[in-house]
């Protein structure tokens, strides 16, 4: 039986869900490290949920813990183990109906962003998102002219992967 905490934990995150999806798909390559990719950001998002004042937008606190705690499981990958012994709940979160094999642009795409570091995959997580480059620098304590400088690079940087790739736009 879910507390009221939990449902409203839930809602919140199924109402975003796709945060998740994106970071985990840019940030992980294969199908099983998006998915322990995203039930790492969901148990994160629980741990913290309680230090959630409502100060910012729910979305806005859940990309920071998504960009935060996918970093952190990338540097952690090699030495953890499968167990989330520290985990009271296992998440379920709706899936989307997609299938990205269906997408050649799409996987193309992604593809090229696994190639960036990890400050480009932030600026371009954001910006997929429809955030400005105001908010994109306060989420990643850049200016608002230096984040889109890195915006902007980061879009170049995208293209010539791709066409080093070989696909024509």
């Amino acid at each position: 039986m879910s507390t009221p905490t939990e449902t409203a934990f839930l809602q919140l995150v199924n109402q975003h869900k796709g945060i998740l999806y994106k970071a985990s798909r840019i940030y992980a390559d294969s199908i099983e490290d998006r998915e322990d990719l995203q039930q790492e950001i969901l148990i994160q998002l629980w741990k913290s949920y309680q230090n959630f004042k409502g100060n910012s937008e729910f979305s806005t606190w859940m990309y920071r813990v998504a960009i935060n705690t996918a970093i952190t499981y990338l540097k952690k990958e090699k030495q953890r183990t499968k167990n989330h012994t520290d985990s009271p709940h296992h998440f379920e979160v709706q899936q989307e109906d997609y299938n990205p094999t269906k997408d050649k642009q799409l996987e193309i795409f992604y593809g090229a962003v696994q190639q960036l570091n990890a400050l480009e995959k932030a600026v371009i997580f954001y910006f997929m998102e429809g955030m400005s480059h105001r908010e994109i620098g306060n989420n990643l304590g850049l200016s608002e002219g230096n984040a889109r400088v890195k915006l902007n690079r980061t879009k170049e940087k995208i293209q010539q992967i791709i066409k080093k790739s070989g696909y024509e736009f």
